[in-house]
């Protein structure tokens, strides 16, 4: 199968270049920026692009690549950082500039072949504080902004091409165009990533595996569809074990028991484990301790149940590949955003080989996935959860308090989304809650109760995320009812911040 393969010098886009491509069903992957010549060759890609970074080439620790990579003779496409890299190889000079961050208008000087069919000019993402003072010979300018007079260059002969700017960010107009230029016209990368390709490599490669495997699902679809696979590959040798750990949405240990039996012809086991995640979680305040706390307690109880119901070999999870990323688990010198819960949460003293067939596919990827596999749509649609349930939209400590807002909190924001006819429109809905309080006023008393933050986002893969523009009204009625129905709530806020700066879950 043909790749594209990307050198990430740590930008928080990067992972978005690969997600692009694969949308016109082309595997991109995402490697280390310092990834050896010889590993890359094995790899044995149709074309190279080098990510965006918070470097500057002239620095004496900036990032580099090994220096056998600009003489593989495969097509190359530096973004951003990697533009200027590709600059400073061959000859040219980069110096600091004013910063431009947002919008540019980019004109376009040559259609010949990058910049080939979208117009004489584009709304192009920058975000640089560098550029290219002068080009390298062999190289000439394709486009151009008001601030950066070599925003786009390519030495044509070699298949070599620089853009300042970053087609992978969907601010960018035609950015899907120009990243089709390269990989399909100038790599001739064959579109052969498709996901019924991937069930049967993917189910083909767990086949041959040895041992039982012991699973762990939540409900989720990421969870269940690992599941569907490694069933499919080795039947009964797969055990699921369905953890309550008191951290999960109103009555939801109900349904997704329900949810198992009645649909799916899997081994399946609720364990009931309220009590040991609230009691471990008390007096825990830091974000990334909490989740190693979850993290570490799921593993112990699938660690006794293999110990009782075993043998075992494998413990099998439902990790993305967003999570290796965020995670700082992979790949390049990105910062690591937070910790999951099945990934970097996982203990040394894990006794079970841990199998992740999910791991290098998107949620829409896996969602695709899932109707090919028969999954009924209502859990196929059903908004993402997070690995650490409720512990990461509760602020600070997890008490019962704040546990019982915010399920009953969140049900509310789900049943007015559905009614409204919104649910299936976002990516994600809940409400959170923390410390923080503030006065109200119930008939004629004053009262000082929490502070409710409610959360709706609007995604693609999670990796970056927008705040939904709800209807007044629907916010009113969620508001209301908020209010009302929960005894402790006098106020509710809700958040407007996008991703990035902010993420997704509060912790």
């Amino acid at each position: 199968m043909d790749k594209i393969v990307v050198l990430d010098f740590g930008s928080q886009y990067s992972h978005l270049i690969c997600r692009r491509i694969r949308e016109f069903s082309v595997y991109a992957e995402l490697v280390p920026f310092d990834i050896s010549n010889d590993k890359l060759k094995q790899m044995n890609p149709k074309g190279i692009i080098f990510s965006g970074g918070p470097s500057s080439v002239y620095n004496k620790d900036s990032p580099r690549p090994d220096s056998k990579v600009f003489e593989m003779n495969l097509p190359l496409l530096g973004i951003c950082y990697g533009h200027q890299l590709i600059v400073d190889n061959f000859g040219g000079r980069v110096k600091r500039s004013n910063k431009e961050y947002g919008h540019s208008t980019l004109t376009i000087d040559n259609s010949d072949s990058l910049l080939g069919g979208v117009g004489d000019s584009l709304r192009a993402w920058m975000s640089h504080g560098d550029e290219a003072e002068k080009i390298p010979d062999n190289f000439k300018v394709i486009g151009h902004t008001e601030r950066s007079h070599a925003a786009a260059i390519a030495n044509e002969s070699e298949s070599i091409y620089g853009i300042q700017f970053h087609p992978e960010v969907v601010h960018t107009e035609n950015g899907i165009r120009i990243l089709k230029n390269f990989v399909l016209d100038i790599c001739k990368a064959k579109q052969e990533w498709t996901m019924e390709g991937f069930i049967e490599k993917t189910v083909n490669d767990i086949s041959k595996i040895d041992g039982n495997v012991l699973c762990g699902v939540s409900g989720g679809i990421d969870s269940t569809v690992a599941a569907l696979l490694i069933h499919k590959a080795i039947g009964n040798r797969l055990k699921c074990v369905f953890v309550d750990n008191g951290l999960l949405r109103l009555n939801e240990e109900h349904e997704i028991e329900k949810m198992f039996k009645d649909n799916f012809a899997v081994n399946f086991t609720p364990i009931n484990a309220k009590e040991r995640f609230v009691d471990g979680l008390k007096g825990i305040i830091d974000p990334e301790k909490k989740r190693k706390i979850v993290g570490e307690e799921f593993v112990r109880i699938f660690t006794e149940f293999a110990e009782k119901n075993g043998p075992f070999k494998w413990l099998a999870q439902g990790t993305l590949y967003p999570d290796v990323i965020e995670s700082g688990v992979s790949k390049g010198p990105a910062a690591v955003i937070k910790t999951h819960h099945n990934v970097g949460g996982l203990p040394d003293w894990l006794k079970l080989e841990v199998l992740e067939p999910l791991r290098e596919l998107y949620k829409d990827e896996v969602r695709k996935v899932a109707a090919i596999l028969g999954v009924p749509k209502r859990l196929l649609m059903r908004h993402p959860f997070p690995g650490p349930g409720l512990a990461v939209r509760i602020i600070g400590e997890v008490t019962e308090n704040k546990l019982h807002i915010s399920k009953l909190a969140s049900k509310i924001v789900e049943e007015e989304l559905e009614l409204a006819g919104w649910y299936d429109k976002v990516w994600q809905a809940y409400a959170a809650v923390g410390d923080d309080k503030a006065v109200g006023v119930v008939g004629d008393e004053r009262k000082y109760g929490n502070i409710v933050i409610v959360r709706v986002v609007e995604s693609i893969d999670a990796m970056t995320a927008d705040w939904t523009r709800l209807p007044h009204e629907i916010l009113a009625k969620i508001s209301n009812r908020i209010t009302n129905e929960i005894d402790e709530v006098t106020w509710v806020s809700y958040v407007i911040s996008s991703k990035p700066p902010a993420t997704i879950e509060p912790q």
